[in-house]
């Protein structure tokens, strides 16, 4: 089980992610472990775990002299992080789909519906932790550990942007839909097919990229005017 100050540095690394995207904490601010501490009446321990979670999902970097700040991530890089992430995901599909016994397509089964209450109350928050366990399934399905690996670690780096994509309007419910696809065709062994809707799933193009991109602009203002 986690410990306490495990609990404490996550709670903190999402507050401060909301503030990162939120504009409430710009790119390039120092992020001074003192400061902190007294905002989130802490001490510094949890904090500095909270900026090294951070620092891993790069959203905050090490400069010298200056210690942690804010990072930014510009519209092309982050295109190019859901690509890999969609091509890695979809191979976890197709071998989910593959090598799945049937104890693990029900677990699948069910980690999918356990976002279903979540979806029809349109509730981001919960159905953005209840899909998180939702793809660690597949991954662990998968049976591939580096490729599990790889996944965790780019999923990091992107949570706080799919978390903040999914309260963009219809997205939540169109999101559990798309998982409906995946668990079908996994459930029908059909490997090709999980794949290609893992990936158009997981992706951010077009209109989802264009949303993502006006969330972050709003809550920027929004920051500002305050």
């Amino acid at each position: 089980m986690p410990s306490e100050t495990g609990k404490i540095s996550d709670r903190l690394r999402e507050r401060l992610e909301e503030d990162i995207l939120t504009g409430a904490l710009a790119p390039g601010e120092r992020l001074e472990e003192i400061v902190l501490a007294e905002r989130f009446g802490v001490s510094r321990t949890p904090i500095r775990e909270a900026l090294l979670q951070l620092c891993a999902a790069g959203l905050v970097v090490n400069r010298p002299r200056r210690g942690a700040v804010v990072a930014e991530i510009g519209p092309r890089r982050l295109v190019e992080m859901f690509a890999v992430m969609a091509e890695l995901e979809g191979m976890c599909a197709r071998l989910a789909a593959r090598r799945a016994a049937p104890e693990e397509v029900a677990r699948i089964r069910a980690a999918h519906e356990a976002c279903r209450a979540a979806a029809e109350g349109m509730d981001a928050e919960a159905y953005y932790r209840l899909n998180e366990a939702f793809h660690v399934m597949i991954r662990d399905t998968a049976r591939n550990g580096f490729l599990f690996e790889e996944c965790d670690a780019l999923q990091r780096r992107l949570r706080p942007y799919r978390r903040l994509q999914l309260r963009t309007r219809g997205r939540v419910a169109r999101s559990f839909a798309e998982h409906e696809a995946v668990v079908a065709a996994i459930e029908r062994g059909d490997p090709e097919t999980a794949a290609e809707a893992m990936r158009d799933h997981v992706a951010v193009q077009g209109d989802r990229f264009a949303d993502l991109l006006s969330s972050l602009d709003e809550r920027s203002a929004a920051a500002a005017s305050r």
